[in-house]
Parts: C-alpha cells; sequence; structure tokens
C-alpha cells in the first residue's frame, strides 16, 4: 500500500471521489456536495485556517486503486470543557475493511499531528465548526442529514481496534410530523396563555430576515450561556447566516415566540437539502440548480431538520416549549404542508438540559453518532467529555 500526500488539484479531486468509490453502493449513501467538501480545505473560504493547519493523504493498494483517504488538523480555537492536553483532530476517513490500511492513514495522521505538539487526536471531526461532518455513525444507519458523515458499520470497528475510546456520543432525535400531539402540550398552551396574555408565536417572514436576525442573536446567546461552553453570536454573523439560509428558507419552518413583542424562544427548522441533493453525485452547477428550483417547486423535500431550539433561561421550564409546539403544529400538520418526518441534528450526550427537551417534545431516538478520542500517551485513559451544567 502507498501513501500519497494531497497536495494538487488531482489528487484533491481524488480525495473528493474516494468517499463515493467506497461508499456509493450503499442504498443509504448520499454523496455530499463536491463543493462543500472542497471549502472546508480551501484557505480563502474555511477560517479556521487562521488557527491552524491541516493535511491530507490517500491510500493506494497495490494495484493503484484507491482505498482510504484521511485529515489531519490543529485548531487553537478546538477545545472542550476539561480538556488539558492539545488536541487535533482527524476527519473526512474513509477505509476499506482492513485494520491494516486503517492503522497505516490513522498512525500518519497521529505522526503529523505529535509533530504539531499535539498530545491527542479527536475524530472523526470537521476542520472548522461542528454543525458539519462531525462524529462517527454507530447506530441508525440512515441516509444522512445534510452536512453528516456517512459511514459503514465497521469504521467502528476499524477506529476503536487503534486505540480510540468514545469521548462523548452525538444524539439525534425525530418524530412523525402528522402524529397527533401529547395532551401534555395543549394543557401547557393554554396555562401559559392564561398566565402570559401578552405571549405570542409567529414564524418568520423573509422580507423581515434582519429582524429575526436580531431576534434570533437575543435568544441563541440567553440560551446558550446558561448551558456552558457556547460562544456569543454576533449580530453580523445572524445576519450572514439568515441571508445564506434565505434560497432554501421555508417561513413556516422557522418560529420565535415573543412575550410583550420581546423574543424568548427559537425554533429554527430548514428542509432536509439531502433530499434534493441525493439526485445530484455531488454537483451543484448551473443544470443541477434548476433542478434544485424544480423539485422545490414540485413539494419533493417532504423531510425537515430541527437546527436550533432555545429558549432564554427565565422562561425555561414554564411551558413555552409546549406553547411553541402547538402554534406551529396548527400550520405543519395541515393538509396543505408537505412535510411528513422531522429530525433535529445531534445534542451531546454531556448535555442532559438540551436532551430532556428534545425528549420533552414526543421523539424518538432516530440515530446516535460518536465523537471518538486517542491518547498518545498509551499509559493515560481516555475521560469523558464533562457534563454541563
Amino acid at each position: 500500500m502507498q501513501l500519497i500526500e494531497v497536495l494538487g488539484k488531482e489528487t484533491a479531486k481524488a480525495f473528493i471521489e474516494v468517499n463515493a468509490m467506497l461508499n456509493g453502493k450503499d442504498p443509504n449513501y448520499i454523496r455530499p456536495l463536491d463543493q462543500d467538501i472542497a471549502e472546508v480545505f480551501d484557505p480563502t473560504k474555511n477560517k479556521a485556517f487562521r488557527f491552524g493547519q491541516c493535511a491530507r493523504w490517500l491510500l493506494q493498494d497495490e494495484s493503484g486503486r484507491y482505498v482510504g483517504r484521511i485529515a489531519a488538523f490543529t485548531n487553537r480555537k478546538y477545545k472542550n470543557k476539561g480538556d488539558s492536553q492539545p488536541t487535533g483532530g482527524i476527519g473526512f476517513f474513509d477505509c476499506i475493511n482492513s485494520q491494516p490500511a486503517a492503522n497505516l492513514l490513522l498512525d500518519t495522521a497521529r505522526d503529523w499531528l505529535k509533530s504539531l505538539g499535539m498530545e491527542a487526536m479527536d475524530g472523526p471531526i470537521n476542520f472548522g465548526e461542528r454543525d458539519r461532518w462531525w462524529g462517527l455513525i454507530v447506530e441508525g444507519f440512515h441516509p444522512p442529514l445534510y452536512g453528516m458523515n456517512f459511514n459503514p458499520p465497521y469504521y467502528k470497528t476499524l477506529l476503536e481496534n487503534y486505540g480510540f475510546a468514545p469521548f462523548f456520543n452525538q444524539v439525534c432525535f425525530a418524530m412523525k410530523v402528522k402524529a397527533p400531539l401529547q395532551d401534555k402540550f395543549f394543557k401547557r398552551h393554554e396555562d401559559l396563555l392564561r398566565q402570559q396574555p401578552g405571549i405570542a408565536a409567529r414564524h418568520i417572514e423573509k422580507g423581515k430576515l434582519d429582524k429575526y436576525a436580531s431576534d434570533f442573536v437575543k435568544v441563541y446567546n440567553a440560551a446558550w450561556q446558561s448551558h456552558g461552553g457556547g460562544k456569543e453570536l454576533h449580530i453580523d454573523q445572524a445576519k450572514a447566516m439568515f441571508r445564506t439560509m434565505k434560497p432554501v428558507l421555508d417561513e413556516r419552518l422557522v418560529w420565535f415566540v415573543y412575550n410583550e413583542e420581546e423574543p424568548i424562544a427559537c425554533w429554527v427548522n430548514l428542509p432536509e437539502l439531502n433530499q434534493y441533493f441525493k439526485h445530484f453525485n455531488g454537483k451543484f452547477g448551473w443544470w443541477e440548480k434548476l433542478r434544485f428550483l424544480f423539485l422545490k417547486w414540485r413539494g419533493a423535500c417532504t423531510k425537515a431538520t430541527g437546527i436550533v431550539f432555545g429558549i432564554v433561561p427565565q422562561w425555561q421550564g414554564k411551558g413555552v416549549d409546549s406553547f411553541m409546539i402547538v402554534e406551529g403544529a396548527k400550520i405543519l400538520q395541515a393538509q396543505t404542508c408537505p412535510y411528513k418526518d422531522y429530525e433535529m441534528q445531534w445534542i451531546g450526550d454531556f448535555n442532559p438540559k438540551m436532551i430532556n427537551v428534545a425528549e420533552s417534545l414526543g421523539t424518538y431516538r432516530s440515530r446516535i453518532l460518536t465523537t471518538y478520542r486517542y491518547l498518545f500517551d498509551l499509559g493515560k485513559t481516555v475521560r469523558r467529555h464533562p457534563i454541563l451544567d
């Protein structure tokens, strides 16, 4: 077997294509957009390059066939609560079902990280934000959500045989959109409305995105600071995020709750983009964009994805979540609404408060991903991610 470092256009293209070569026969596989993967490794597109560096490798067998890939990266901004050692990351790992092949890829990444002063590596993770390409699927090998890793079950064995241990699990929750709500939701809705006559829930309007971006910042910063570990979101970031989402936004899927017009909760969802992108084989040129518009017009997407659910601390535990769900259901459960399935992006098992919120909505656990950790000092034991207060 031969390792090839990704250094030019030809190997960068092969790095993208080997993922489809190794996984394409699985009926649940959806090829990520090529441009999404390329942007991770583009210093002009990925701000993580300001804080670290990365390297990539391909693995060929004796016949010259690509049988694996891996990326390794450092990021000064990457730190988990309780970490005591400098930790790098590995990601975009693909490999045939061969422990020697996997070991060669993982050894290469480890040695590169060691040379840069790292003492551990987490993976598979992203060279950037945690909302994409984070974690290994260990339960629920369904078609992946947009921006989610996909892997066959044997990857778990390859990583654990190498010496990786679970650092935390990432739990996804799902539900049927048209499923009747439990009686407790209606009772809490009625109680809150009686106690707080100034409360109201409404979905966004695309013509007022800057206003909703401002409301989102207020809720997000208050809610996530209360759970610890969340970084502050600035208004310019939120405006950019909402404008980026605008082409795919469905107004019916993004909700806010207000008390006397002050935002106190938000529930941000998107159409599940992989229901469109699964038809494009990784491409998104002008033809695919036309097809995207046609599929959107046809109502081809029947699944929604939960991105963010938050309530400001002083309103938590008062039924605001039930109020928002009941108000949203009036529209989302209507016959004219195309969505049948709903799945939330992952919540770390170190965050029991948010796990409880998700479970209280009447969901079921749809899949589990795992973020693994490998300590270079084999005499030390991996400690699980601390539980957030």
